[in-house]
């Protein structure tokens, strides 16, 4: 009886046994299999962007849409130069002076003779008078010196007088007049003197520039800072031409009559008409240029000297427009190309092409007028291969 309650006092230890045959499962995540199936499209689309900007672009030519005129499309050659007066002077003083009077500034228009500015000249004024009143002495005498000779000569008739006393009255009648022609001399030397004190205007024109004030010194000549020389510049806008420099290879090309369309910069939309007026025969060895004079055939009061021009040489049976043709937008012939009965341009859009159908008008020489489709400035490709299409990669070359 006494073992069996021994054996009854220990702990049953059975059920802390770890049961082998049951193991823990934990719930299943379905997000990870969905990640593993995107992982392989991201890693196409990788590839495929990789590849594309690592593999080179189709390399292709391109030009530009530009906006251009049809007698500019069929110029024979273009030329810039400056709109010059061909009648222009840089009037100044014959005497030397402080200018006392300027009755002009620029852009005053002026008539020959006209007194522009004038110096002090009260001393020669003077001058003036005294030479007078000298002619007056002499004439005076002169007037009792032939009363004189006169009577002389009839008394030598008579006998009254000899041939000596004669020929004294004679020679004080030729004294006489001597000094009336002396006289008048001087008066007219002091009139001219007078005279070169005021600066009159040589030629109908307009002031360009003023370059004294009143209270300066003006010398002819001048070549010091303390006195002027020219006091104003004139031109004669009835005589503008543009003088255009043509390189010595084309000057063949140019010959006097030859019709030309006149450009201003600072009037880019409006084109004068124009002819060749003169080439000069020389050439500038420095730039290998020959200057070329093109006349205006009509212009208006906005054109100026010094403005830059440029000048379209035309052929000799162009007709010169008598009013300005619009512009329009061109590009080179070999940027237009028929892909499925549609005509079309690619444009370039910084590394890529899109392709652009477009409404042709007039062949312009090399040139096609674009209606519509692309704007002026855009970039397009010149003789598009066939394999090009649009969004495909492009290396250009200008």
């Amino acid at each position: 009886m006494l073992e069996t309650k021994v054996e009854s006092s220990k702990p049953d230890l059975s059920s802390l046994r770890i049961d082998r045959g049951s193991e823990y499962k934990p719930p299943r995540k379905w997000w990870k299999w969905a990640l593993a199936a995107s992982v392989v499209p991201i890693l196409l689309l990788g590839y495929f962007l990789l590849m594309r900007s690592v593999t080179p672009g189709l390399t292709v030519q391109i030009g530009s849409a530009t906006l251009i005129t049809g007698s500019q499309a069929q110029a024979l050659l273009t030329a810039s130069g400056y709109v010059v007066a061909q009648r222009q002077a840089a009037v100044a003083s014959k005497a030397t002076g402080r200018l006392a009077y300027l009755g002009v500034v620029e852009g005053d228009r002026v008539r020959a003779g006209q007194i522009v500015a004038r110096l002090e000249n009260d001393d020669f004024a003077a001058e003036v008078e005294r030479v007078k009143a000298s002619l007056m002495q002499a004439r005076a005498e002169s007037t009792e010196a032939t009363r004189f000779y006169e009577r002389q000569k009839k008394l030598l008739e008579t006998g009254g007088i000899s041939q000596l006393e004669f020929e004294g009255a004679e020679a004080r009648y030729q004294r006489a007049v001597a000094g009336v022609a002396s006289a008048r001399a001087a008066v007219r030397s002091a009139e001219v003197a007078l005279e070169n004190t005021l600066i009159r205007a040589p030629f109908d024109g307009t002031v360009l520039t003023k370059s004294a004030e009143v209270g300066e010194m003006v010398a002819p000549m001048a070549s010091t800072g303390s006195s002027r020389g020219a006091v104003v510049t004139l031109a004669d806008m009835n005589s503008l031409e543009v003088e255009a420099d043509v390189a010595e290879a084309n000057i063949e090309r140019v010959r006097a009559g030859l019709p030309c369309e006149i450009t201003l910069d600072a009037y880019p939309d409006t084109r004068y008409p124009g002819r060749v007026n003169k080439i000069v025969p020389t050439a500038d060895r420095s730039r290998a240029t020959v200057l070329v004079k093109v006349a205006f055939v009509s212009r208006d009061r906005r054109v100026l000297p010094e403005m830059s021009a440029k000048v379209n040489f035309l052929p000799e049976d162009t007709k010169l427009a008598g009013q300005n043709e619009a512009p329009v937008v061109a590009v080179p012939n070999s940027a237009v190309t028929l892909r499925n009965g549609v005509k079309m341009v690619f444009r370039v859009e910084g590394t890529t092409v899109q392709s652009a159908p477009v409404v042709t008008g007039r062949v312009l020489g090399d040139l096609t007028e674009i209606k519509e489709g692309i704007n002026s400035g855009d970039r397009v490709v010149l003789t598009p291969p066939g394999s090009l299409t649009t969004g495909m990669k492009i290396k250009t070359s200008e």
